[in-house]
């Protein structure tokens, strides 16, 4: 069975720890609800998101997400089947705020739109793996 995954970069309107528990108890509640599962992962600077799950479910959450103002330049990175879920144990994992994706004058000059796939993957793996064996996140 094949799994639609969607990766997606935003910035952040109004970051602060209010606004992403508020953010997260959403997703969280939403996923589970639609069977959605995946990871975010949160700068004051940026939020790049996997969402895997049914497509129909994941393509309403992105569109839920890009009406919400505390996304900003929401761009849509990867749009794709996959064989199996990456990140089936979380209704939304989240990263606080690990600055090891890119520092912030890489994403000024637009890293998250000139990232492909592939290094997209990458780092969620890293996140992945991370948790995995205990990693702190």
């Amino acid at each position: 069975m094949t799994v639609f995954r969607a990766i997606y970069a935003s910035r952040p309107f109004g970051f602060d720890a209010g606004v992403l528990n508020n953010i997260l108890l959403d997703a969280r509640r939403a996923n589970a609800r639609d069977g959605i599962t995946g990871a975010l992962i949160c700068r004051h600077d940026i939020y790049l998101q996997w969402l895997e799950g049914p497509e129909e479910k994941v393509r309403a959450a992105l569109a839920r997400i890009e009406r919400d103002d505390r996304h900003v330049d929401l761009v849509l990175r990867v749009a794709d089947t996959q064989p199996d879920r990456q990140f089936g144990d979380w209704a939304m994992l989240h990263d606080p705020a690990v600055s090891w994706i890119w520092p912030p004058e890489d994403v000024a000059k637009g890293a998250a739109a000139q990232a492909g796939p592939l290094e997209l993957e990458a780092i969620f793996a890293r996140l992945r793996d991370m948790v995995g064996r205990g990693g702190a996140v």
